[in-house]
């Protein structure tokens, strides 16, 4: 049986760790859901690393590690969010694995 997040109109694929099975199928209904149910409420400061994570994945086709994503935030959004402390108040389960789940990206390369 496939693990499945449910949305109002349709459930959507994801493996045994709430990846997304088929990245085409994100939205952000999915993003929401999936917050949700890990008891989060999305505001614009996740929603600004959501969109920079996709943005990054779309332009160099890898999901970066926990590393390059604190170094790439820094450089695009200024310094006091590009700091694990400030992502990890964002993603309290790993602010790279957590936020790439949200983002309907694969597993950050190097996350265990």
């Amino acid at each position: 049986m496939t693990a499945a997040v449910a949305l109002k109109d349709k459930e959507v694929a994801v493996d045994e760790e709430g990846y997304l099975i088929n990245l085409a199928d994100w939205n952000e209904d999915v993003a929401r859901t999936m917050a949700a149910d890990d008891n989060i409420a999305l505001t614009s400061n996740h929603w600004e690393v959501i969109n920079f994570l996709r943005e990054y994945y779309a332009e160099y086709q890898v999901a970066p590690a926990i590393r390059v994503l604190t170094k790439a935030i820094g450089k695009k959004l200024g310094p006091e969010k590009g700091n694990s402390k400030y992502l990890y108040e964002l993603f309290p389960y790993g602010p790279a694995k957590q936020a790439c789940r949200y983002a309907g990206l694969p597993k950050p390369t190097g996350c265990i």
